[in-house]
């Protein structure tokens, strides 16, 4: 089987994360993809799971295949606890002191509950960085309530803008607010890991929720609104503030992006489609016209547009340098030659099912880059290697597994 595209040779500078432990309690998606942002940077992830079941994630499948669990779960190492046992929480208690970071999203109050509150775990471990992911936050009249990303990506301002006029408001199908949740939480941890380990702050607890992450992506509507009185609309896909900026269907059937909202991009575009008339026409003379005119300027485009392939249109726009390329589905994304030039994707072994296409490791670093250096891990592979480290020996471990407790 060919080997990883991301594999880091073994003369590679070490990993700039390498050293760092964490201990990752959280479920499903937002958890996970903080941690897999560590992980691939070299930190020593250990997934603290239910025994039996694990993460949820796990049951995230697609044609019969745990592929959710496949790709956010790499570079990860993998342990169970059942943690309505008093010794499997005493037995977490011993890994605490191990950790840089330890990452929760149980329901509000359960790990209080569990007698494992932030202030059990700073006393044990005072250096410790403590994520709490949940839908509204720590505190607030919504702190207890449920908080899937669902949720949040509905009441965050961004269902009701998204989609066309006279339709239901579109939620996006991917966990959009858990993902964005996730990257925010990545770096809230090492801003808290750099205000320890350089400004001597010690451990400290991050309140993370899913709903201010993705309100903060979502543009300046809370502004928009306080001086405008305006309500952001569903306008489909254009932008409310430059035009045009639309997808186009082609003779053939396809879509194409264009965005040329840009005053010497959009005269650019208006001379290719031999209208350099529309240059100097008040109706789209500048943006703020194209946004008034915006029906008008769309039917011309998409006139010129629709009267040629796909191929044909990206062929003449990107040549003349124009912002405008092609509307991909999964299988043209994972047949572009760029893709796979950068290896955008890559292809990592997988015992179970032979490999694993998944997105490669990013940001790029040029000095040290991060590696996909393992895939993700079975439930429980590594009681033994972790458990081992705190003094637990393989005949406990087996009584722990016989009653239940790992």
């Amino acid at each position: 089987m060919t080997p990883p595209a991301a594999h880091v040779p073994d003369t590679a500078p070490a990993l700039p994360l390498a050293g760092l432990r964490v201990l990752d309690l959280s479920r499903l998606v937002a958890g996970n993809m903080l941690t897999l942002s560590l992980a691939d940077f070299g930190a020593d992830v250990i997934k603290v799971e239910e025994p039996g079941t694990g993460d949820a994630l796990r049951e995230w499948t697609a044609g019969g295949q745990p592929l959710f669990w496949k790709v956010y779960a790499r570079n990860k190492r993998s342990i169970t606890l059942n943690l309505r046992s008093a010794e499997a929480r005493a037995l977490l208690l011993k890994l605490v002191p191990t950790a840089d970071v330890f990452v929760e999203s149980f329901k509000f109050g359960t790990l209080e509950k569990l007698g494992l509150g932030p202030d059990v775990l700073l006393a044990a471990n005072p250096r410790l960085v403590i994520v709490r992911i949940s839908g509204f936050g720590q505190t607030g009249p919504y702190s207890a309530r449920p908080g899937f990303g669902t949720l949040i990506e509905a009441m965050s301002g961004l269902a009701a803008k998204t989609g066309f006029p006279h339709h239901p408001p579109v939620l996006p199908n991917v966990a959009l607010a858990d993902m964005v949740a996730g990257l925010s939480g990545a770096f809230s941890v090492m801003a808290a890991l750099r205000a320890r380990d350089v400004h001597g702050q010690g451990g400290q607890v991050i309140d993370l929720s899913l709903l201010e992450p993705l309100l903060s992506i979502v543009g300046p509507d809370a502004a928009i609104y306080q001086h405008t009185g305006e309500i952001p609309l569903r306008i489909g896909n254009r932008l409310s503030v430059s035009a045009p900026r639309n997808v186009y269907h082609t003779k053939d059937g396809h879509y194409l992006a264009i965005s040329a909202s840009m005053q010497p991009m959009c005269e650019k575009l208006f001379t290719v489609m031999g209208r350099a008339d529309m240059i100097t026409d008040p109706r789209f003379a500048n943006n703020a016209a194209r946004i008034e005119n915006i029906d008008e300027l769309d039917a011309i485009i998409q006139e010129f547009v629709g009267q040629r392939t796909l191929d044909e249109n990206t062929a003449l726009f990107q040549g003349a340098g124009i912002t405008a390329g092609p509307v991909y589905d999964t299988a043209q994304l994972v047949d572009d030659p760029h893709v796979r030039a950068r290896e955008v994707l890559v292809e990592y072994p997988d015992a179970d099912i032979g490999s694993v296409k998944m997105h490669n490791v990013t940001p790029r670093l040029s000095g040290t880059p991060g590696d996909i250096r393992k895939g993700a891990p079975n439930l429980g592979e590594d009681n033994r290697a972790v458990f081992g480290e705190v003094g637990v020996t393989a005949a406990e471990l087996a009584r722990l597994h016989a009653d239940g407790t790992v």
